[in-house]
């Protein structure tokens, strides 16, 4: 983004153009580009022009707000198709949860991105061929293909989103960073959305029970539904379009939760050497120190995400090469513990798939690491860091389309 607007300063036409794409990734890159071209008119207009007087809610234009209302209207149609066919709720939204959202934010950001025709189209058979896979997958009890593709195929609807999130240029490591930034704005947004939704609901049901009228399964099924539903939606929207709005608040939190974090694992740790748990033998305890192991590595990536040359300092650096050396230790017992399962119990889909995972884990996070430890001395080096996790992305990408489309054929649908 930074090239683009150093090379179009004398075409005010197509700044503007860049400006209302993608305002976050303008402002972000303008701002870090304008100490060196302050002396520029073109670039001294612009940063009055975004900087002046107080912040207000940009509510975007109006072709974008009827975009927002049919396409959170699409939301909660799809999570309402369990009530309008015959489909059953226990087959449906295991299968097509990720429905709901992903396919519509594709659309939003295709739409803001001007997306070219051959992109839209196989973006659209991609979504369409998933959603047709995913339901004629044989309804096996206990099976373990189903599972995986039904958990890996978010994660695969989420790769395309960023897919179609980047844009022109789908190896510009600024903007997967952009999108991974975007990721942790619309999780803060999305909760504050959703907490003011919970206290309307509750001061709604409150007010209707003191009239003795229990509206509870009619509210539930017909209005939070849609709320909810829409929730991801409206927060991108407003994310994209202000992105000051929780643009102050990501870096706090990821500056907050990285030491603590870091101590909580530093402890949890040393209570699993206390108290004797074995990974090696108990599954569940290893299914929840992968899940552990997950939830670190995505807020590292988010701490990263919020991170720059001028905005983190030598001790968070080294914050963050702590906490991703302590994760690399419970990668690596995970990691033992399923080649211990695998040689014990042989092969499954499910320890297949966790031992790919965690593989694919581990060297991304050695390379995380080993940059962020020479980024303690050498600063300039968090862009490295950086582009370790950006262009790690496509991997995961292919492994969670090798786990949803391929496992169910390689074991048989078991």
């Amino acid at each position: 983004m930074k090239e683009k607007i150093l090379n179009n300063l004398h075409d005010p036409g197509k700044l503007e153009e860049m400006y209302r794409n993608n305002r976050s990734a303008f402002r972000k890159a303008f701002h870090l580009l304008y100490p060196d071209i302050s002396q520029h008119p073109t670039a001294q207009v612009w940063y009055e022009r975004l900087n002046y007087g107080k912040e207000e809610i940009d509510w975007g234009f109006r072709n974008e707000w009827f975009l927002v209302i049919i396409l959170s209207i699409l939301a909660g149609l799809v999570a309402k198709i369990p009530a309008f066919t015959g489909i059953t709720e226990d087959f449906f939204y295991p299968r097509n949860i990720a429905f709901i959202v992903f396919p519509l934010l594709i659309a939003y950001f295709a739409w803001k991105q001007n997306s070219k025709l051959k992109k839209l189209v196989s973006v659209s058979i991609v979504v369409i061929a998933s959603v047709f896979y995913i339901n004629l997958l044989p309804d096996k009890l206990h099976s373990d293909t189903l599972i995986l593709a039904c958990l890996h195929l978010p994660l695969f609807l989420w790769f395309v989103l960023g897919y179609t999130y980047v844009g022109k240029d789908i190896r510009d490591h600024q903007k997967r960073l952009d999108f991974l930034k975007y990721n942790g704005d619309l999780v803060v947004i999305t909760s504050l959305i959703l907490a003011a939704g919970g206290l309307l609901t509750g001061i709604t049901l409150g007010l209707f029970s003191l009239i003795d009228l229990e509206i509870e399964e009619f509210y539930f099924r017909n209005i939070a539904i849609w709320g909810i539903a829409a929730s991801p939606i409206v927060g991108t929207y407003l994310v994209q379009n202000n992105p000051h709005l929780v643009g102050k608040v990501s870096p706090v939190i990821a500056r907050v939760f990285t030491p603590l974090v870091l101590a909580t694992l530093v402890i949890y740790l040393g209570a699993v050497i206390y108290t004797g748990k074995d990974p090696y033998n108990d599954r569940e305890f290893l299914l929840v120190f992968n899940l552990l192991l997950v939830g670190v590595l995505a807020i590292i990536f988010f701490a990263v995400a919020e991170t720059s040359q001028n905005a983190a300092g030598r001790a968070g650096r080294i914050l963050l090469f702590a906490l991703s050396a302590v994760t690399i230790i419970i990668n690596g017992i995970a990691l033992s513990a399923i080649v211990f399962r695998l040689s014990a119990w042989g092969i499954t889909p499910n320890r297949l798939a966790v031992l790919g995972s965690n593989i694919l884990i581990l060297i991304n996070l050695l390379m995380v690491t080993y940059r962020l430890f020479r980024s303690i001395t050498q600063p300039g080096e968090i862009d490295r860091v950086i582009r370790s996790i950006t262009g790690f992305l496509p991997v995961y990408g292919v492994w969670f389309m090798v786990v949803t489309f391929g496992f169910p054929f390689l074991f048989l649908f078991q």
